[in-house]
């Protein structure tokens, strides 16, 4: 899929059309600059949880998800303990998978240690502004600066942070902007 035209006459990302949530998501969110380290701390659980899943179950699911880990609050997620994880395993609003919960718990204690913000080190692999693909094909999955950003991410403790989830990431908070070319979002990076 490369581009659609909406009936609002606007041009979108092809993969916005499937429903009015993802259009949402697409026109409001993906792809603009998000700061702030419980903002990106939900990003990072949110696109661990989304693993090998499709988007629109965590977009579906996300106001239970906020509901459940408490605003994804740093603070109050790495305060968790194993009666959590088992009220969050008992949750029907959210993905219950044991290894991606008690890593998000795992991941709030790592990100709370952090020696700088977690805006400051997500941010710092952000690549110099590009010019937007002409297709959806032309989007690649992962990049060196998503592959570095794992690497480092993993080298601090977190964990469920690959590559493809870095990458992934990276286009959901604005640090690349994979908007194709002809989409009428207009976004400003960094």
């Amino acid at each position: 899929m490369t581009a659609s035209v909406e009936p609002d006459g606007r041009i979108r990302c092809g993969w916005s059309e499937g429903s009015q949530l993802y259009r949402d998501y697409h026109d409001e969110e993906w792809g603009r600059p998000l700061h702030g380290d419980d903002a990106l701390f939900e990003r990072v659980c949110l696109e661990a949880f989304q693993s090998g899943l499709a988007w629109i179950t965590i977009l579906r699911k996300r106001p239970a998800f906020r509901t459940a880990f408490e605003g994804f609050s740093i603070e109050r997620v790495a305060g968790f303990g194993a009666a959590d994880v088992e009220r969050l395993l008992t949750d029907p609003g959210i993905v219950r998978n044991r290894a991606k919960i008690e890593a998000s718990i795992h991941n709030a204690r790592v990100a709370r240690d952090l020696d700088e913000s977690l805006d400051t080190l997500l941010w710092s692999f952000a690549p110099s502004p590009r010019k937007r693909p002409r297709k959806m094909s032309d989007v690649p999955a992962v990049t060196a600066e998503s592959t570095a950003l794992a690497k480092e991410l993993k080298r601090r403790g977190f964990k469920f942070v690959g590559p493809t989830t870095a990458y992934a990431l990276m286009q959901a908070t604005g640090m690349v902007d994979d908007h194709i070319a002809d989409c009428w979002v207009n976004v400003r990076t960094r």
